[in-house]
């Protein structure tokens, strides 16, 4: 995956509450000083705000504080600081390790979700996991960022070690446990049967860590992949980031937010909804339960050719259940579901049954659409909104190139 800000606040740090819409965090201990110091503390909350929001000294002692941006532009300002970008006036973690200087993270167990996220489904490629890293607070990031990832190699192109990917990450801020020391990466095993490229000739392929394997096979593997599926509890990994900006979520508590997420690319799209509707930051008061401080429309639209390939259902049913009013969710399985004209189900296809409400949706100024997955899903908006625009006067590019210019349009494809 391609590279993917943390709505409302993001924290790196020991104790985190939501208090008038800005995170208090009291710093932890460094465990590692391979951090570039920096000259002055990142800052996401104003020095009236208290102490502890202006206590923390920013990578040099490990302690992150990042408030949202509005649409994820970029500014020029102050991005000579090491390990900082300012978007939209807010300062966010940025590059603080580069593939010559990775930080040495290690995989560590999730209580969430099994490594295996998927069932068999008779496809060589059929696996995604969902694997945690421990960077012991060292790598702090927001949500709708990537992190980079170093697998040995060699490459493709025979380098060692392989050239760095980049992978949205799928847990928030805090992390799956909420303790701001770990990441999470929703990753899928790339492996190819008798395609154009091979890595491994007849009879050498290897069973990998799901039991997976074509002895009888020309197959290629890809190599950071699986390198990360195949990762056990206690390995090293080599980590770099974080990066991007064109995911991030806005800072408004009332907008609403269209995400559509082809396989992996509900990544970012996790790492939001655990924010807005599981995580104690999320909450409106500080013990973690009662209201969400969110109170916009999160509605999520998922693309996946099996329904043995779903991603995270248990949390969408759940946030559905808890948040009715909140949060839905539409599933488009292409190979298994046709719509009522007989077509396949995509995307595109679902999102056509709700055109209307939509449509309505995205007039408002503070409703932000978000697009992650396979290249082509911005056709498939094209496809379902040219003819209700058209009907309103409007050319539905011009529109999206609009809410695009406004910073209400966010794509990450590959």
């Amino acid at each position: 995956m391609t590279q993917r800000h943390g709505a409302f606040a993001a924290a790196s740090g020991a104790a985190v509450c939501f208090l008038g819409g800005a995170a208090f965090l009291t710093p932890t201990a460094p465990q590692s000083s391979s951090v570039a110091p920096m000259s002055r503390a990142l800052r996401g909350a104003t020095a009236s705000e208290g102490p502890a929001a202006s206590s923390f000294a920013a990578p040099a002692a490990v302690a992150l504080l990042a408030a949202a941006a509005v649409g994820g532009r970029v500014t020029r300002q102050a991005e000579a600081k090491k390990g900082v970008r300012v978007v939209d006036g807010k300062e966010i973690p940025w590059n603080l390790f580069s593939p010559k200087a990775p930080y040495r993270g290690k995989v560590v167990p999730n209580k969430k979700h099994p490594q295996t996220l998927t069932e068999k489904t008779g496809d060589a490629n059929w696996e995604t996991t969902h694997v945690t890293f421990d960077h012991g607070g060292n790598v702090p990031y927001i949500e709708g960022q990537s992190i980079g990832i170093i697998a040995p190699g060699p490459d493709k192109k025979g380098e060692t070690p392989a050239r760095i990917r980049l992978y949205s990450i799928a847990s928030s801020a805090v992390g799956d446990d909420e303790s701001s020391r770990t990441v999470s990466l929703c990753v899928k095993r790339v492996v190819e049967v008798d395609g154009k490229f091979a890595n491994r000739e007849v009879g050498q392929d290897k069973p990998d860590k799901a039991g997976t394997h074509y002895p009888d096979n020309k197959v290629y593997r890809g190599v950071t992949s699986n390198h990360i599926c195949d990762f056990n509890v206690g390995d090293e990994v080599l980590i770099t980031g974080p990066t991007g900006a064109e995911m991030l979520l806005p800072e408004d508590p009332k907008a609403n937010i269209i995400m559509l997420a082809t396989g992996t690319g509900i990544a970012p799209m996790r790492s939001y909804l655990r924010l807005l509707f599981n995580d104690r930051v999320g909450a409106a008061v500080c013990n973690g339960f009662g209201p969400r401080k969110f109170k916009g429309l999160a509605w999520l639209f998922m693309g996946v050719p099996f329904s043995k390939s779903l991603l995270y259902d248990d949390e969408h049913k759940e946030y559905a259940a808890k948040y009715p009013l909140q949060f839905r969710y539409d599933y488009a399985v292409s190979r298994e579901q046709k719509n009522a004209a007989g077509q396949k189900m995509y995307i595109q296809t679902k999102m056509a049954e709700y055109t209307e409400e939509l449509w309505a949706l995205m007039q408002k100024p503070n409703t932000h659409v978000y697009m992650c997955g396979l290249k082509g899903m911005e056709a498939g908006m094209t496809e379902c909104f040219s003819g209700i625009a058209e009907k309103s006067g409007l050319k539905w590019e011009e529109f999206a190139k609009k809410m695009k210019s406004d910073g209400r349009y966010h794509v990450e494809v590959y």
